[in-house]
């Protein structure tokens, strides 16, 4: 995995127009799986709140207007409710007149309908693909609507049940409602009537239709026959275009005066290879008096275990360091160390690259040989 720039669609660059909808992806767990998932790739890991908001400085950066913002995946946003809300709190204080929106599956949805519209939510765009238990079955792998694993069957009715309430929910306090539904053909293109014609008579405003697999002639055309039977009951709306980060990308920090550092585990100090619960030393990159971006030092970390204190010290250590490179981390270091000013950047191979990236991709003349000198004690 590499990090690399944001991504910048075709006539952004140079002029300041509206983008209509930046996708912020905040949701960490997921709960359901649909059965063709296995045909795509990985999803890209998760952003902290403090991250999202980096991000959108980056978007602004690039004469990007950020006019609509949708909190959703790789999970779902009310599957760990704070930290959507916590997204939302601060999209209020540094982005007063966007209205945020989300994607979700809708469980629980009627239990926090209340405080997304006292957050300033407008629309929700609910992932309905089945309406009837049996139907939902086919469609998913898995669903958890609790903290426990519960029988398919069970599971799936509960999910029909809670999306019908949080529809109504939703609409009963102003927020329009927006369906989304991707079509299989053979699992659930015979469900597109029957979603459009129960999503409209609880209160649903619009409808998108999406073929589970693109490429594929045969889902398109399944979407069309479906989306002629579905216009009869809810007005269709195409996709929107979006902007959200590039797979495998993570907002780029830079470094600042009081932060001018980098920090990266690894274990033989010359690619980025290490997860952070298992670090206990820092090698930390920057600027020397002359301006090349060199190895300055390694400091040890604290050791593993010992939960939040750990990453409470760990920050205190890399005090200077405005990100910090690893493999893998869990999310409540990142959010610990982002709250902290530190982000936590997941990466793979050379060091070198890395952090040339973070530093301009080169703009910088790295000091020859800098993580091949001999590694400080």
């Amino acid at each position: 995995m590499k990090i690399i720039p944001i991504p910048m669609a075709p006539g952004l660059r140079g002029e300041r127009q509206p983008q209509p909808v930046i996708r912020l992806p905040v949701a960490p767990k997921a709960l359901a799986r649909v059965r063709w998932a296995a045909d795509t790739k990985p999803p890209m890991p998760a952003m902290t709140p403090t991250e999202a908001m980096a991000w959108l400085e980056q978007v602004e950066r690039h004469d990007v207007a950020v006019a609509r913002v949708e909190c959703c995946g790789p999970g779902d946003p009310l599957a760990v409710p704070g930290r959507l809300f916590e997204t939302m709190a601060l999209l209020r204080r540094h982005y007063p007149e966007v209205a945020p929106e989300i994607a979700t599956l809708g469980l629980s949805g009627e239990a926090h309908a209340r405080q997304l519209a006292d957050l300033g939510v407008r629309r929700v765009i609910l992932l309905v693909d089945a309406v009837e238990p049996e139907a939902a079955t086919k469609v998913y792998a898995w669903v958890r609507p609790g903290t426990k694993t519960i029988p398919l069957p069970q599971a799936a009715a509960v999910l029909v049940e809670e999306q019908a309430r949080a529809v109504t929910a939703f609409a009963r306090l102003g927020m329009a409602v927006h369906i989304q539904t991707t079509v299989c053909p053979g699992v659930n293109d015979g469900q597109v009537e029957a979603i459009a014609r129960a999503m409209a008579a609880l209160g649903a405003e619009s409808m998108t239709l999406l073929p589970a697999h693109p490429e594929s002639e045969e889902d398109k055309a399944v979407v069309a026959r479906g989306s002629a039977l579905a216009a009869r009951h809810l007005p269709l709306v195409a996709a929107q275009p979006a902007m959200e980060p590039g797979w495998a990308s993570s907002p780029l920090p830079g470094p600042t005066p009081a932060r001018p550092n980098v920090a990266v585990v690894s274990i033989g100090g010359m690619e980025v290879d290490l997860h952070l619960g298992h670090a206990i030393k820092a090698l930390i990159y920057g600027p020397r008096e002359d301006g090349l971006i060199a190895l300055l030092a390694s400091r040890e970390l604290p050791e593993p275990g010992g939960g939040a204190t750990r990453w409470q010290e760990m920050a205190g250590i890399l005090h200077d360091c405005f990100a910090l490179l690893a493999v893998s981390a869990g999310e409540s270091p990142k959010q610990a160390l982002a709250d902290h000013g530190i982000s936590v950047l997941i990466t793979g191979g050379e060091i070198d690259g890395a952090v040339d990236l973070l530093y301009g991709g080169g703009k910088k003349k790295r000091s020859a040989g800098s993580s091949q000198q001999k590694k400080p004690r």
